[in-house]
């Protein structure tokens, strides 16, 4: 079967699973070995059909999160949009696509998160912090305090407990501060210096600005953001690593 993945997570995932991949969004950089030699169709929220058809998929694979709507109603050939915003679901959707393309290793990923979130969250430690890059600025008092996740700068953006990455830091054990009418929230930075601020290395580029976050005084640490917000096989591997296998 040949797929047209729009979805970086999921590109890596197949590939990983051995299933081909025929096309790709230029954010889907891993595995960098394989999908160097993958045409690039667009990103992830726009895409050059005519490519698409030239490659003669059997498959477009989009998220609900990931895409815009409108990239499945114009899509010409035939779409399978997988809906993945928690571990739930990314279970769900991992045991879905192993019977779709009749891959065993996908459905072995599935009932190995199935186990994991079965054990229940993680004691979170700010000792301990999961894919920690770097302190910001330690905290002064000793926690534990509310998590606030941050994605971008200008204006500045944070995630709702409603998110992918919510719930993946929600399993590892963390307050995440909830944000009932947005899962994509505008904040103001300066009200949260109570928090446990996470600045997450993409897609804004935290951990390239860390002076620039210290002359500011704000404490808190840069995080891996692929670690918490690529879902499939990287988002398995890293929770398997926590969980200490």
């Amino acid at each position: 079967m040949r797929i047209v993945s729009m979805v970086p997570s999921w590109t890596e995932t197949l590939l990983r699973a051995g299933i081909p991949v025929v096309g790709r969004t230029r954010f889907c950089i891993h595995p960098a070995e394989l999908v160097k030699n993958i045409p690039i169709v667009g990103g992830t929220k726009e895409v050059q059909w005519d490519i698409v058809q030239d490659l003669k998929p059997d498959l477009v694979l989009l998220d609900k999160e990931e895409n815009p709507l409108e990239m499945a109603e114009e899509c010409p050939c035939p779409y399978l949009a997988t809906d993945v915003h928690s571990l739930a679901t990314l279970q769900f959707e991992l045991q879905r696509l192993g019977t779709e393309f009749k891959n065993q290793q996908l459905i072995t990923w599935s009932l190995q998160l199935q186990a994991i979130i079965d054990r229940g969250p993680l004691h979170w430690s700010e000792e301990n912090i999961p894919g920690l890059i770097e302190w910001v600025i330690s905290p002064m008092r000793p926690g534990p305090r509310p998590v606030l996740y941050v994605i971008w700068k200008k204006p500045w953006m944070a995630i709702s407990r409603e998110t992918y990455i919510g719930s993946v830091l929600k399993q590892l054990g963390a307050d995440v501060i909830h944000f009932p009418e947005e899962k994509y929230p505008v904040i103001e930075i300066e009200d949260f210096r109570e928090s446990l601020i996470l600045f997450s290395s993409e897609p804004y580029p935290f951990h390239k600005k860390i002076e620039d976050l210290r002359k500011e005084g704000l404490a808190g640490a840069i995080v891996d953001g692929e670690s918490y917000s690529w879902f499939g096989i990287r988002s398995l591997e890293f929770l398997r690593k926590c969980y200490g296998h």
